[in-house]
Order: C-alpha cells, then sequence, then structure tokens
C-alpha cells in the first residue's frame, strides 16, 4: 500500500525505470512511490513471456551499471538472457536495495492531472487510491502495451488465441495442435522456432518480411566475462558515448561504397561469424547512404538464401520494399531453418490477403486453414501506447492525447509544454528504441533526478518545457531523422503498425552519445529551453 498520500515523486512503472528511479529518489531524501500494474516488478520483461523472448542486446551491456557491488555480484548464464533470467535479475535488484516495500503491484493509474492551484499532480488509479505528488514520472516503458489483434470473424474462433505480448504466465503446450502464428516480427522470430519444436503444424501468415541475423547465442564465454570486468568502468563509458548505447557492434569509419566487393564480403562475413548486432557496425553509412545499405540488404538477402532450402520460401522471406535495418534488425537462433522443417508453412499475405478468422481457423483469398490455436505476433503501440492508455491532464485540464492528436511532441523526449513536473523516461524525442534501453534509462533517470535535486536546491518548485524549446527539438529530431533512412519504412517507429496512428518519427536518430552531451549541456546552462518557477510560499 502506498505510504504516504502525500509523495514528492510518483513513479507509474516497475521494470528497469521504476525500479531506478526508487532506488535514486530514496537516496536524495525524496519519498517515491510506485504503481504497477504488474503483480511484480520487470515491466516488459514481466509481461513478454513468450517462448523464446530474450533481449538481442549482450547480457553484460543490458544491465545497470550504477552499483559495483551489483555487477560484481550477478552473473548471466547466456550470451544473450532469455526472459526468466532477465526476470530473475530485476527481481534480484529489487531485493538488493528494498524497493518493493515502495511500490504498490497490480495496481493501474488511471488519471494523472495536474492541479495548477496547489503545483501537484494528483493520480487515481483503478483501484481507487489517489495520490498527490509534486513531481510525476512516467517510467511505462516503449513496448508496454501490446497492439490489439482486430481481425474480422476472430471473435468467431473456437480455440484459444494468444498475443506475445500477452503470454500466460503458466506457458502453453501446443503438443499435437496445429498453430497459427499471424506476424514475423521480433517476437514471432524469437517464438516460432520454439512453437514449431512442439506443434504438429505450424502455419505462418507472413505480411512484411523481416531481416534478422543469427545470435549464435550460447553458453556465456567466462574469457568474455573476463575481458568484460577487467574493463568495465572503461567499456561502460563507451557505452553511453556510443551511438547506441552498446559496443558489441564494434564500428569501423570504413565506407561500404569506397572498398573492394572483397573487402566489403570478407567484413560483412566476419560480422555474420561473430553474429547479433555486429554487422550494425560493419560500414559507417550503412543507414545514410541508399548505395551501401542496399549492399548490406545483398548480403543479409543471400545469407536467407543459404539457410532457408526451398528456394520458393525463401524468396518469399527476403524484404524488398524498405531499407535494410529501417526497421529494427532482428537478431534470431534458428527462425529461417526453422522454414526447413516438414511441419512448417508460410503464408505470404500479400500474395492471398488475410480474408477473415473463422470458427475452425484462418481464411485467406486462396484457402481455409484449419488450426487448434492462434498466436497474434503483431507488436505493441510503442512509445505513447502506455501513455495514451491513461489520462494524463496539464495546464488548463488539456489532455495529452489531444495535444498529441497529430503524432508526440516533447522537449529531448522528456517533457512537454504545458505539463508541469512531468517527466517521460525514453520518451518519443530521444534515442529509446534505437538504442540500448538500459543505457538509455539510466542516463533519462539521472537527468530527471538531478534535475529535481538542482530544483530543490534553488528553492525552485516548478519546471516546464517551452513551446520554442519544444518545436525546435521537435524540428531538430525530424532533421536527424531525414538525414538516416528510417523514414522510408513503414516501421513501428513511426506508428505504422497500428490503424488511425500519426505517422510521426518517434525517437531521436543523432545517437545516445551525442544526444547525452545535449542534455547535459543544457542541464548546465540552468535547464535551458525551460521554464522555472519558484516553489508556491
Amino acid at each position: 500500500m502506498v505510504q504516504s498520500a502525500e509523495l514528492d515523486v510518483a513513479v507509474v512503472g516497475a521494470g528497469f525505470s521504476g525500479l531506478y528511479l526508487l532506488h535514486r529518489l530514496r537516496g536524495m531524501g525524496l519519498v517515491a512511490h510506485a504503481f504497477e500494474a504488474g503483480s511484480d516488478v520487470g515491466g516488459t520483461w514481466y509481461w513478454n513471456r513468450y517462448p523464446g523472448a530474450r533481449v538481442d542486446i549482450e547480457s553484460q551491456e543490458y544491465s545497470y551499471s550504477f552499483d559495483e557491488g551489483l555487477q560484481d555480484d550477478w552473473r548471466w548464464s547466456e550470451r544473450y538472457a532469455a526472459q526468466p533470467e532477465l526476470l530473475r535479475y530485476l527481481g534480484h535488484v529489487a531485493d538488493r536495495f528494498d524497493l518493493r516495500r515502495d511500490i504498490t503491484f497490480d495496481t493501474r493509474v488511471a488519471s494523472a492531472v495536474f492541479d495548477e492551484a496547489a503545483a501537484r499532480w494528483t493520480l487515481t488509479t483503478d483501484r481507487g487510491d489517489t495520490v498527490s505528488a509534486r513531481f510525476c514520472v512516467m517510467a511505462t516503458g516503449c513496448l508496454s502495451v501490446p497492439n490489439a489483434p482486430d481481425f474480422p470473424g476472430q471473435a468467431d474462433f473456437a480455440g484459444p488465441a494468444y498475443h506475445t505480448g500477452r503470454w500466460p504466465h503458466e506457458g502453453v503446450d501446443f503438443t499435437g495442435q496445429r498453430v497459427a502464428v499471424i506476424g514475423t516480427g521480433s517476437s514471432a522470430i524469437q517464438s516460432i522456432p520454439q512453437i514449431a519444436k512442439q506443434a504438429e503444424q505450424v502455419t505462418i501468415f507472413q505480411r512484411t518480411p523481416n531481416f534478422s541475423v543469427p545470435a549464435h547465442n550460447g553458453p556465456i564465454d567466462p574469457g568474455v566475462v573476463e575481458a568484460w570486468n577487467a574493463n568495465r568502468a572503461e567499456n561502460r563509458q563507451k557505452q553511453r558515448l556510443s551511438a547506441g548505447g552498446f559496443i558489441s557492434s564494434d564500428p569501423t569509419e570504413l565506407l561500404s561504397v569506397e572498398v573492394s566487393d572483397e573487402v566489403r564480403r570478407d567484413t560483412y562475413e566476419q560480422r555474420w561469424a561473430r553474429g547479433g548486432f555486429a554487422i550494425l557496425g560493419a560500414f559507417a553509412d550503412q543507414m545514410v547512404d541508399p548505395a551501401a545499405n542496399a549492399h548490406a540488404a545483398e548480403f543479409t538477402a543471400a545469407k536467407i538464401r543459404e539457410r532457408v532450402k526451398d528456394p520458393a520460401v525463401a524468396d518469399k522471406l527476403v524484404p524488398r520494399d524498405y531499407p535494410w535495418g529501417t526497421k529494427r534488425l532482428c537478431v534470431d537462433i534458428d527462425y529461417y531453418e526453422t522454414y526447413n522443417r516438414p511441419n512448417v508453412t508460410l503464408v505470404d499475405l500479400r500474395e492471398t490477403p488475410l480474408d477473415r478468422i473463422t470458427g475452425t481457423g484462418v481464411r485467406t483469398t486462396a484457402a481455409d486453414y484449419p488450426v487448434d490455436a492462434i498466436v497474434f505476433a503483431i507488436g505493441f503501440d510503442a512509445m505513447t501506447g502506455a501513455l495514451a492508455r491513461i489520462d494524463i491532464r496539464g495546464r488548463g485540464g488539456v489532455a495529452l492525447k489531444d495535444e498529441w492528436a497529430a503524432g508526440p511532441r516533447t522537449y529531448l523526449g522528456l517533457m512537454v509544454a504545458g505539463f508541469p513536473n512531468l517527466f517521460t523516461v525514453t520518451g518519443p524525442g530521444s534515442p529509446s528504441v534505437l538504442s540500448n534501453m538500459v543505457v538509455s534509462i539510466e542516463q533519462h533517470v539521472e537527468w530527471i533526478c538531478d534535475c529535481i535535486g538542482w530544483l530543490g536546491d534553488r528553492q525552485l518548485g516548478l519546471i516546464e518545457a517551452s513551446r520554442a524549446a519544444q518545436d525546435a527539438w521537435v524540428e531538430h529530431v525530424n532533421e536527424v531523422a531525414d538525414m538516416t533512412l528510417y523514414k522510408q519504412a513503414n516501421s513501428w517507429y513511426l506508428g505504422a503498425n497500428v490503424p488511425g496512428k500519426p505517422r510521426v518519427f518517434m525517437p531521436y536518430a543523432g545517437g545516445v552519445g551525442v544526444y547525452r552531451e545535449l542534455c547535459d549541456g543544457i542541464a548546465a546552462k540552468g535547464y535551458e529551453g525551460f521554464v522555472l518557477e519558484p516553489a508556491a510560499g
């Protein structure tokens, strides 16, 4: 239960962001409390329990860096940690720092309303709690609201249907079943190989193929751990100043268009053999030069054709209508090899569109596919979905969803004009989903806590993004995105996977290190671009 209805800081969410916030705020002597819809800590890793769910960043890089003791006493078992291990890790963090006593679980925040007279936020929950706080921090996560399936006839289906983003905690046994998987994004790419090992038949309905690279996962190499720990402080700093928040990509300054075909091929082969996001660092021009990008696409397509025995199936799995890497590159374990199994069938919905869900299965314009169960692997309402579910109202009672009707607008991805003392962690306009989320989360949490401390030291009560600074930042985010190839893909980065959602490129593509320097510079200038007001009284 809430220890005090009068909080210094109310935190919404208890994943990576919420846990670190509670730890930092408590260390500042502030009264903070978090509200979590789940029954325990974990955020994304509490909800996403589908078969094969795991992180796509190497484990030692996808972890907190703020506490040396925490880093010393935790040992990862795999190169890419699976969901159960990530959940145990976050539970360990909660226990180590005794954070659960400041979290109310099984509670969803329904509204957050700014009281201009009191200069405080009033939060109400679905359990009827009312809490007042000086500051409100939305640590709601970027991939926490599943994209709801909306297919004609889906209510008629007689069997069980599952969403990868809301998988039953007790698991699902597909033994002897015919299973339909709708979608071929990241969660499908991870879950399909696992489902295919168990089910009698798996029929995969693909609308848009994705580029994926092999993880080469396995037990974590003790030598890698030893090398990481021997240079841990330096490695962590490199992460913070890198483009993506991770250093395993080992970026070079080579330009794909300026090297020979042999050098280019050898470079890609070496990166492919290393696995994971190593290929992202192969050449500096991959995401900005169409010719360089085409080289990466051609190489990956050839690898897909090597991994899939049936040329016709391989052909359907090769993306052609968007640049390589402009949808988040997937990292897989035997995804393409799964199509070589006799119990796996690929249905190309571009050739034969999905017509409807029937009582017994899935119907396309060409055929009926009887199935016993359906898995919807259709992704998330990314970055803004969780915020849109809460009735957030700022000055004059203006709703955030109305303010963002044409697309999200923020200053630094941290604050919104007209919503004083409301912070968003890894919100739209920050590197967010283009980065290692843990690195970006730590940077945001530290910036927010430093800001709150700075305000307190100066007896300032309110901070709010100015409209001019917000407009300039939105313009900058768009300018940077326009320098890349990202906007050429109908991706969830633009909200293209959610019907009716405005098409706006949401993350900041300038890089984690550049963004950190910008944020630090703004803070050093007395929070340039923000409007500051004295504390009441």
